[in-house]
Formats: structure tokens, C-alpha cells, sequence
């Protein structure tokens, strides 16, 4: 009879603590783990540290780690950061380069943490190192698609809105042109080239609106903020809205009569009012209801992942009873170029225009829609300091026209506009001289700064700007009036108007005539 087989002991009982810990960790073959004594130098290493940073065990054990990192890395004291973070927090992570032993780089998630004694006392640091260039690569390849994806989204839009913006300005040329060769033929009555001539100038005006809502959607025109109250604004716009809502929409206001005025420039308001109103519009092809109100708030609530705002505001809001927005769809809304009409019916930048004037005013703007019920625009406005002027006694003050100018600096650097400006001012009955740059206006000045009443000038000129010329006149001749005009400059839109009077371009002649204080044509 065979002798009873003694049972083996088991792992746990043939092996110490150490050795045990040892063997789990040599386990592990997809994380480098290794200790560091306080000074940074290895003292242990296990096989997935040598696996993937080719070092083998005796060759790495009292080597200092920091010939893991860059020759970059260990110049901007990297390694030393690293263990003092450690040591500070206990804790150490990061995501950075580390080099093989064949100097071949890796992109390494590190992670220290500090090992004490029993009394508490730091011993050394535990370092797990992970290999995770797969992972950024693929992560680079999911970047570089999205970029290539909005990339083809951008050129798409922009044929959106070239193709949109050609559209409309082709109208109005249209309307320009044929007015304009009418006027050319002989015989025609008086009522009809009053006609053509009116609509050449409002055609006009209709295409400096469409330049206006290009530079106010890309937030580059610089607004001119003034307190205006919100009743009075929609009163001057009541009949527009009426006759663009048509006689299948009931418009409805409640406007609280405490509201408080707004701080905003009116005309941008004006043209942010009609956008969501024309949008509200084509939402309710079979009829409906639009309510616009307004009511003095404490706050802006969060939107778009942006924390509430604490703050004096005016909150106007405008509700239809259309069709909604679908929600894939909302979050998209005030995206330049996006507009979900087909092509040549719109541009895109009618909501892209509020967002920008709402946003350059130091204001909000929020959404909320429901598919068959309708939606609701709230654009939240920055209080006035100040009671405006009301409307009746800001037409009693009126121009002073003692200081109207006689003499007049024209700047312009652009041959067509300077010869127009030039016979536009001298028709006006003023004594004109033009220079065509900052520098030679400058000379004129100092050939004799009595001749003249007011300089005229252009903003953006080669060399130096209509900004710069002002800032220098001033200097010089402070005493000396400076207007500027321009269609577009990016400092007035980043920096505002310096102090300086503004004319925007294209200007009309009453335009012209209140920046220059002279009396209105109709006077």
C-alpha cells in the first residue's frame, strides 16, 4: 500500500510577501512599474517596463529615471517637477513623450505617487508608465477627420452664402441699373425721374443693410451704443413689422411700462428685431400669432454651457406660433452661413447678425423650441446708466449751426471716392482742399492749420490710418474737429470709435450734413 502523497504547499505558502508581490507585478506586461528612491533613481523594475523601454533590469537599477524624458524635457526641469508635485500632493499624473532605450519616442501616461513608512514619513515614489501611442494616434486621426469634415462644412456654407449674397445684391443692382438708364433718356416727366431717382436711393440704402448685417454677423462693424427704450424703438418699427407679418399673422405686445432703457446701438437692434421677425414669418406660412414683450430682469440664466450672469438687463422677447426648430437643428441656429432655406431665399446671417449685436453689447441671447408649437428669442440687453433724451426734445435740440464748418480737410486715399466726396462737400457750399494721405494732410496742416474749420478723413489708408491722423491732429491742433468715415475697419470694430465722430460708408447726404453740423437740406 502506497505511502499517502504529502500535499504541496501552496503559492501563497511557498512564496514571502515580497516575493509574491514581486511575481504579480513581473506579471504585468502592459504597464511599466518601477520604484524610485527620493532622489529619483530606480530601485526595481519589472518585466513590462522592460518590455516596452528596453531596458533590462540590471542595467536601469540605480540609474536616475530622467532618462526617460526628452533631451527637451529634461532641460525644462520636467523630471524634478514631476517628484516635487509628488512629494507636495502625493499624487503625480500626466500625458507627455517619453524615449526607449533605442531613442525612439512613445507618448507615456505617467502616474508617481509618493510611498511612506509606517511613521509617515516619504520613502521613495511608485512610477506607472502606460504606452498609449496607439490610442493618441487614433485620437489624432478622429481630430484630423473632424477638422477635414469642417473644413468641407466652411466651403460648403460659404457657397451658401456667396450664392445668397449674389442673390440679393443682384436684386438691388437690378433695380439701380434699369433706374439709372431710364434717367439717361430724354423727355422724361419730372413725377417719373423723382421716381427713379427715389428708387435708386432707397435700393441703395437696402444694400448698405445687407453690408451692415455681413459685418454685424462677423462682428466687425462697430457699434454705436446709445439708451434708447425699447416701446419707443418698437413703435417706430410697428408699421414695418405689420407689413412684413402680412394680414394671416396677429402680432401682440406686452411691454412692461417700468422696463428700463436699453444700452445697445438702436439700428442694430432695429435690424436684430426684424431678422428673428422675418424668421417668425416664414414659420408660419399658414398664419398665427407673434407676442413680442419686454420686462426688466436680474440676471441672464446659464445657456450654452456658459454659467448665469448677475447683472441689470432688459429682456425682449419674441414668440411665434410656427412650426419650431427641430433640435438637431437648434444648436446650430446662430452658426454663420447655416440657414436651413433653400438656396437664394436666404443668406444665413440674419440670426448670425442678432448673435453678433447681442453678444458686442454685452448682452445674451436665448432660444427655446418646440416642433409644432413654436419657438421664442429672448435677447437679453445691458441696462442704461442714463434716462435717454426723449424723442420729442432731441428734435427740439437740433444741430448747432454755429459750428458748422466753412473750411474743410478732405483725407481720402481712394481716387473715385475722393473726386465724389470732394464735389459732394464743394456742392454743399463748403472750401474744399483734398489730400490723399494722413502724411500730406498733415502737411497741409502745418502749412497753415487756420485754414481750416474741420478735417474729413478716411480710416483706412495706406501707411498711416484715419485713427492714427486723429490721434496726432489732436496732439498737435486739439482744438482742430476730426470726423472719420468708413465702411469697414477692424480696429473701430475691436477698439471702438477713439472718441472720434464716426460716418459710416456708404453715407447718405443727411448723413453727411449731421457729421459736418450743417443744416438739414429740408431746413
Amino acid at each position: 500500500m502506497n505511502a499517502p502523497i504529502a500535499p504541496r504547499p501552496s503559492l501563497d505558502e511557498a512564496l514571502n510577501g515580497d516575493q509574491r508581490f514581486q511575481l504579480l507585478v513581473d506579471a504585468i506586461r502592459d504597464y511599466a512599474i518601477y520604484l524610485l528612491d527620493l532622489q529619483g533613481n530606480v530601485s526595481s523594475w519589472n518585466t513590462g517596463a522592460q518590455r516596452f523601454k528596453g531596458y533590462a533590469a540590471e542595467e536601469i537599477i540605480g540609474q536616475h529615471f530622467s532618462r526617460f524624458y526628452t533631451a527637451q524635457d529634461r532641460e525644462r526641469g520636467e523630471p524634478q517637477r514631476a517628484l516635487s508635485t509628488a512629494l507636495q500632493y502625493g499624487h503625480f499624473e500626466s500625458e507627455a513623450w517619453r524615449v526607449r532605450k533605442d531613442g525612439s519616442p512613445f507618448w507615456a501616461n505617467v502616474v508617481i505617487d509618493i510611498i511612506r513608512n509606517e511613521k509617515g514619513e516619504p520613502i521613495g515614489f511608485a512610477k506607472i508608465t502606460r504606452d498609449i501611442t496607439e490610442r493618441r494616434r487614433a485620437q489624432e486621426e478622429i481630430e484630423r477627420a473632424r477638422d477635414t469634415l469642417a473644413q468641407s462644412q466652411k466651403m460648403e456654407a460659404i457657397g451658401r452664402l456667396t450664392g445668397g449674397v449674389a442673390h440679393d445684391f443682384n436684386n438691388l443692382l437690378t433695380v439701380i441699373r434699369s433706374s439709372a438708364e431710364l434717367l439717361r433718356r430724354p423727355g422724361i416727366p419730372d413725377t417719373r425721374r423723382a421716381h427713379y431717382v427715389n428708387a435708386i436711393a432707397e435700393t441703395a440704402e437696402r444694400a448698405a443693410g445687407l453690408t451692415r448685417q455681413l459685418l454685424a454677423f462677423a462682428r466687425r462693424q462697430s457699434l454705436r451704443p446709445e439708451a434708447f427704450f425699447v416701446s419707443q424703438r418698437l413703435d417706430g418699427l410697428a408699421q414695418i413689422i405689420d407689413t412684413t407679418l402680412g394680414g394671416r399673422i396677429v402680432k401682440r405686445q406686452t411691454l412692461a411700462v417700468d422696463t428700463s432703457a436699453v444700452l445697445a446701438d438702436p439700428a442694430q437692434f432695429d435690424t436684430a428685431l426684424l431678422n428673428i421677425v422675418i424668421n417668425a414669418r416664414d414659420a408660419m406660412p399658414n398664419g398665427g400669432q407673434l407676442s413680442i414683450s419686454s420686462r426688466n430682469v436680474d440676471h441672464v440664466p446659464p445657456l450654452r454651457r456658459h454659467a448665469r450672469v448677475d447683472g441689470a438687463f432688459v429682456a425682449v422677447s419674441v414668440e411665434d406660433t410656427g412650426s419650431g426648430i427641430a433640435p438637431d437643428t437648434l444648436g446650430r441656429i446662430f452658426e454663420p452661413f447655416f440657414t436651413t432655406k433653400p438656396t437664394g431665399k436666404g443668406t444665413g446671417l440674419g440670426l448670425s447678425q442678432v448673435y453678433g449685436f447681442v453678444k458686442q453689447s454685452g448682452g445674451e441671447i436665448a432660444v427655446t423650441s418646440t416642433v409644432g408649437v413654436g419657438t421664442c428669442f429672448t435677447l437679453y440687453l445691458p441696462r442704461a446708466a442714463n434716462v435717454p433724451v426723449p424723442l420729442a426734445a432731441a428734435c427740439v435740440q437740433d444741430i448747432d449751426n454755429t459750428l458748422a464748418p466753412r473750411k474743410v480737410l478732405l483725407v481720402e486715399d481712394n481716387e473715385t471716392v475722393g473726386r465724389f466726396a470732394h464735389g459732394l462737400l464743394a456742392e454743399l457750399g463748403l472750401s474744399v482742399t483734398w489730400a490723399t494721405g494722413a502724411q500730406a494732410a498733415l502737411a497741409v496742416l502745418e502749412a497753415g492749420r487756420d485754414r481750416y474749420d474741420m478735417v474729413f478723413s478716411d480710416v483706412v489708408m495706406p501707411g498711416m490710418s484715419g485713427i492714427e491722423l486723429g490721434h496726432e491732429i489732436r496732439r498737435r491742433w486739439p482744438d482742430l474737429p476730426v470726423v472719420l468715415t468708413s465702411g469697414y475697419s477692424h480696429v473701430l470694430a475691436e477698439e471702438g470709435t477713439h472718441g472720434f465722430e464716426l460716418l459710416h460708408k456708404p453715407y447718405s447726404l443727411e448723413g453727411l450734413l449731421k457729421a459736418l453740423k450743417l443744416p438739414s437740406r429740408g431746413q
